[in-house]
């Protein structure tokens, strides 16, 4: 490869990977449960083809909610798609049930992953990775509101932040 290949190369992953809805504490979270689990095995107790059935099926509705919130905004996003920037207010598809669909589908993943392996330690490290992320989605949260006004108050008020029941 030439120079200006593997600068062209750079660039893409890069593009790609800024368009990626990949929080960092998730990837901590998952990086430290596997050093834990390897350094000190926590094994969840019960079988473990329950830990193997309970896990693929986190990890595949993780998968599909963060699908299906990307499918959604790419979907509504009139310009070219960038995942931080949004240029429209999405309500629809996952975003009417959750306002952080893809939050939600990495918990699942993450979830997934550490019960797919059997290992308790991802109930150690995931509410520690929450109270790291939280402040970052109301931060986000508030740029929302600068950016859509009453309109997102609006739908902040019908539709719950993480999991629930919409309210309207």
């Amino acid at each position: 490869m030439t120079g200006n290949a593997i600068t062209s190369l750079a660039r893409r992953a890069k593009a790609t990977y800024d368009n990626l809805p990949l929080p960092l504490p998730v990837v901590a979270a998952m990086a430290a449960d596997l050093l834990l689990a390897k350094v000190r095995p926590l094994p969840l107790p019960g079988p473990r083809a329950l830990h193997r059935a309970a896990g693929a099926a986190l990890v595949m509705a993780g998968v599909g909610l963060n699908a299906w919130a990307l499918a959604e905004r790419r979907r509504r996003s009139p310009g070219p798609f960038a995942l931080e920037r949004p240029e429209e207010l999405v309500t629809t598809g996952p975003y009417a049930f959750t306002r952080h669909p893809m939050y939600v589908g990495w918990w699942l993943i993450e979830l997934g992953a550490g019960t797919l392996a059997g290992s308790s330690w991802v109930l150690v490290t995931m509410p520690a990775e929450l109270l790291v992320e939280h402040p970052v989605v109301l931060d986000e949260e508030a740029t929302l509101v600068r950016l859509f006004g009453d309109t997102y108050r609006e739908y902040a008020g019908n539709v719950p932040r993480y999991l629930g029941l919409p309210r309207a």
